[in-house]
């Protein structure tokens, strides 16, 4: 699989509630009508790329999501596709990266999050048991989707990490690169929390493959993230009043590819 540099930021657009979860009160007409929407402001932004992810779902299912949501975000993906001309990445909560890639293929997306790729972990939707990678990367192989790229979360966020506290953050790493990761996410220890540049640098002694910070961004962060991280996935902060649960606000959103522009130059 040829690799091209990850766009420097990646804006999050946090699906509304799918059909049949517990949140769920609008019509796939407005869900897809609102994610092509917040897609479109964060491109006009000026952010390079975008990751639609079914945020709203919550309560999350582990592992397994029905057809319901795979229908529902390839809808959505397709539009978001046809809508916006940068990279567009897939995830769907909670790991069902198998889901995600599926989606990704058939909308054109070119990369996924993935949670649980190495070792187990204990969400709070319970025993992630088995690591992802063997049967992710098997199922790509089989579905001719060695195009898409597998960005896979290490010690992710929301999440009690402490069967495998004797394997630190750059190990981990180290096992996500030699189990076919495409790259790494670091991130805080929860949605908007901030993620820690110690660990993105006890990281890139490790790992020199792509490395991705995976919450917590502001614009004050972005140069100090961007010194050791070679991505950035911002949500919350591209959020009105920072909150992930509220629409694009279009000034945050460019304060943050603002950031991102004076970290480069």
């Amino acid at each position: 699989m040829t690799q091209t540099p990850l766009p420097p930021l990646i804006g999050m657009v946090h699906v509304g509630a799918l059909p049949g979860t517990p949140r769920a009160t609008h019509a796939m007409a407005d869900l897809v009508r609102t994610a092509v929407i917040e897609a479109r402001t964060l491109v006009d932004a000026g952010f390079p790329a975008v990751l639609i992810e079914n945020m709203h779902d919550a309560p999350y299912l582990r592992r397994t999501v029905g057809p319901e949501i795979v229908a529902g975000m390839t809808r959505i993906g397709a539009a978001v596709r046809e809508a916006v001309d940068v990279p567009l990445g897939v995830q769907i909560l909670a790991g069902d990266n198998r889901a995600a890639l599926a989606t990704a293929l058939a909308v054109g997306a070119t990369f996924i999050r993935a949670e649980g790729f190495v070792f187990a972990s204990i969400a709070d939707e319970g025993l992630l048991d088995e690591a992802d990678a063997g049967p992710l990367l098997r199922y790509r192989r089989a579905i001719g989707a060695g195009d898409v790229r597998i960005l896979a979360d290490i010690k992710k966020k929301h999440s009690s990490h402490a069967v495998t506290a004797d394997v630190d953050l750059a190990e981990t790493a180290a096992a996500a690169a030699f189990c076919g990761a495409d790259g790494v996410i670091v991130t805080g220890v929860a949605t908007g929390r901030p993620t820690d540049p110690n660990d993105l640098r006890a990281v890139r002694l490790a790992y020199d493959g792509p490395l991705l910070v995976g919450s917590g961004v502001t614009p004050a962060t972005v140069g100090p993230l961007l010194a050791h991280a070679d991505a950035l996935i911002v949500g919350s902060a591209c959020k009105i009043d920072g909150r992930w649960t509220n629409p694009v606000d279009p000034a945050r959103a460019r304060a943050i590819v603002k950031a991102g522009e004076d970290a480069r130059a």
